[in-house]
């Protein structure tokens, strides 16, 4: 989840319901209850975990590398932002103000978090007398997020105007041309969800199902890794953390007792690798809007994530591995991140030897 966060910001709130809906009725609730379990399985997140340490240790290194090191210098040394020609046609018409200030840009952020947050608890029940948890598990975000994105919408469209930063009818205008442009990565949305149904028509939950039970009977404590690894592979072709979660979930449970250890690595391990085949993968709705979002060639933004993606994956494949055996969350992150440093230090150096 922290990892998709760079999306939409909407994108850290909605998995709380979809984690609910996919635990419902499979976690024996008299050990723990699926949001204790959730809560429980964060530290052994080393995907996204790892992530926030490469992120950076790869900002304080001052490197890049892979498809990104070409457009990082090339915007750099030639102040070109487009190293693949993808400008816009319609960049010649974006109007700036110089009465904006970064404000302008986090306040609207601010309340579009707040009003989609408002919105799940009100459709969950929050506001009925219902508890905080019980109305994120309860709710249906294809409901509270469109209320949310809307008022926010209202919310900045009348703040721009009393600004002073656009007029009435260039507000309307923008508006417009937010929704042309959002109608490329609808489509390519659209073709996604049709990819996979057809995945899932073909048997793939029953498929990975047989698979993991058979890996279960000989690779016990190598489970967590084979976990992660088959998440990241699913969620890389179906282009859904959601999906991975609802395949996975119910066979993690079932390979692992409800009181071992092994149960809530497991269930890290899915999380993790559903969340880094759904960073990875093109079809993703996540990658997609995180493009358009960006502005950018979707293509590029693909293939320049890549490399960091599979960087920390790598890393954290060896985490699980290690996890399996020791289930001491401590010393997997210490073995996780002198691995993913060395990793950075190895990469710059092979990278320095290069530019020499």
């Amino acid at each position: 989840y922290l990892i998709d966060a760079t999306a939409a910001p909407v994108c850290m709130i909605a998995p709380i319901s979809s984690w609910a809906a996919a635990v419902s009725g499979i976690v024996d609730e008299s050990v723990m209850s699926g949001t204790e379990l959730f809560v429980r399985a964060i530290p052994w997140n080393y995907y996204s975990l790892f992530t926030l340490v490469f992120v950076v240790g790869l900002s304080l290194m001052q490197f890049d590398y892979g498809p990104m090191k070409l457009h990082e210098m090339n915007a750099r040394l030639n102040g070109d932002l487009f190293t693949s020609g993808e400008r816009r046609s319609d960049e010649a018409d974006i109007v700036t103000s110089p009465k904006g200030r970064v404000v302008d840009l986090v306040l609207p952020v601010l309340v579009l978090i707040a009003c989609c947050v408002t919105g799940m608890l009100y459709v969950g029940g929050f506001f009925s007398g219902t508890s905080f948890a019980a109305a994120f598990a309860g709710t249906d975000a294809s409901v509270g997020l469109p209320w949310g994105t809307l008022i926010a919408l209202v919310f900045t469209v009348i703040y721009y105007i009393c600004r002073g930063l656009l007029s009435f009818k260039e507000a309307m205008e923008c508006t417009t041309k937010g929704f042309i442009a959002m109608v490329p990565p609808i489509i390519i949305l659209t073709l996604a969800v049709s990819l996979k149904t057809m995945i899932n028509s073909l048997g793939a939950d029953v498929y990975v199902h047989d698979l993991m039970f058979a890996a279960s009977m000989s690779l016990y404590s190598m489970l967590p890794a084979v976990i992660f690894v088959v998440a990241c592979i699913l969620a890389f072709a179906s282009g859904t953390s959601w999906g991975t979660f609802g395949i996975l979930i119910p066979i993690v449970t079932a390979v692992f007792p409800a009181d071992s250890n092994l149960l809530i690595i497991g269930i890290s391990a899915c999380c993790a690798g559903a969340v880094c085949g759904d960073h990875c993968s093109p079809i993703s709705d996540t990658t997609i809007m995180a493009s358009a979002g960006a502005q950018c060639e979707h293509l590029n933004h693909v293939t320049t994530q890549l490399p960091y993606a599979v960087t920390v994956a790598i890393v954290s494949f060896v985490g699980f591995i290690v996890a399996g055996f020791v289930q001491n969350v401590f010393v997997t992150w210490a073995v996780g991140i002198v691995l993913l440093l060395g990793a950075l230090f190895l990469i710059r150096a092979i990278e320095r030897k290069k530019a020499a």
